[in-house]
């Protein structure tokens, strides 16, 4: 599937080509405090299937299993746009929320399930639904 994206300011975009069925969601602690959220919607797209426009900051961090990898944002607006192997990475793992196309891509696995926020596993308790922001809220 060809797709599509850019940072929130547009700074970084990107096209690559990606497996739909290859969409998961991580729920390890570093991407819960990198995203903000409980987890995090990767799809991974091969080097040679995905072209980037622009300059990223690269943070180099080391996962529990030991491996090092390049976290990569946008210098200007801080959105997480992929990560990758340290050296020569042959996979660049795209953030689904980036993706112009995201509502297609429909995780099919999930990862770290150990860390996961069981509140978020099954959102079907939480009754308040609103279709913009909450009333009352600033």
């Amino acid at each position: 599937m060809k797709i599509d994206g850019s940072c929130y300011c547009g700074k970084i975009k990107f096209e690559a080509e990606v497996n739909p069925a290859d969409v998961r969601i991580c729920h390890c602690i570093d991407c819960q405090i990198m995203s903000g959220a409980p987890y995090r919607a990767n799809v991974p797209a091969a080097k040679e299937n995905v072209r980037f426009t622009g300059e990223v900051k690269l943070f180099l961090k080391t996962a529990e299993s030991g491996n090092k990898r390049y976290q990569a944002f946008c210098p200007e607006c801080g959105t997480s746009m992929y990560s990758c192997a340290e050296k020569d990475p042959p996979v660049y793992t795209l953030r689904v929320g980036t993706i112009r196309q995201r509502a297609q891509l429909v995780p099919k696995s999930q990862q770290w399930c150990r860390s996961a926020m069981q509140w978020s596993v099954d959102l079907g308790g939480v009754k308040e639904r609103y279709e913009l922001q909450r009333p009352g809220i600033r």
